[in-house]
């Protein structure tokens, strides 16, 4: 390996900008149940985006590969992948009833520190409003294994999100704008 190639993380995947971001928790961290609390969001990835999804099947298996001696635990064997819970979902069937996730993968990525969230440009984004649920961008992920309290599995990590454009916000909240947006002015003057 000569100096000059970077070492690349196998764990480690930059989905592609096709990604939109839903339950969008990245400025504040949010406890669930009473864990501890974490920033997150779930990256919904188009299945048409083979590439990211194929990325994301390999870092999984890297994680698995990685974090054998920590799944296997006090047990004799390493449980298989498929026995374990992975992060990668199916949006068709985990989520029927939400268009958001139809034709779709998602992973749920979440941190204890706040990720880095930049534009297109790589600048900084510091007002909060620009990022809500329905952006689409890229996420900065890392996949890892996990063993605690009997649980097994591979988990996601949340590093850093670059917005790329904006989309129709999720949750059902109308923004503003649209919920103003009309040519009929006339309204006001009856």
């Amino acid at each position: 390996m000569n100096k000059n190639t970077k070492f690349t993380n196998p764990m480690k995947v930059i989905t592609g900008p096709n990604t939109r971001w839903s339950y969008a928790n990245v400025w504040e961290p949010k406890s669930i149940n009473g864990g501890t609390p974490k920033f997150s969001v779930s990256l919904i990835i188009p299945k048409s985006d083979t590439k990211t999804v194929a990325k994301i099947q390999a870092a999984i298996e890297a994680a698995y590969r990685e974090g054998e001696a920590k799944l296997k635990g006090n047990g004799k064997t390493v449980p298989a992948l498929t026995a374990i819970k992975t992060p990668l979902r199916d949006g068709d069937t985990e989520r029927p009833d939400d268009p958001a996730y139809a034709g779709a993968y998602f992973v749920n990525a979440n941190a204890t520190s706040a990720p880095g969230i930049v534009d297109a440009d790589r600048n900084p984004i510091l007002t909060r409003s620009e990022v809500y649920s329905g952006v689409y961008g890229r996420a900065s992920i890392t996949f890892y294994a996990f063993n605690s309290s009997g649980n097994r599995g591979i988990a996601c990590g949340l590093n850093n999100l670059q917005k790329i454009r904006d989309g129709e916000p999720l949750g059902g909240k109308a923004s503003a704008e649209s919920d103003f947006d009309t040519d009929d002015d006339e309204d006001f003057l009856d």
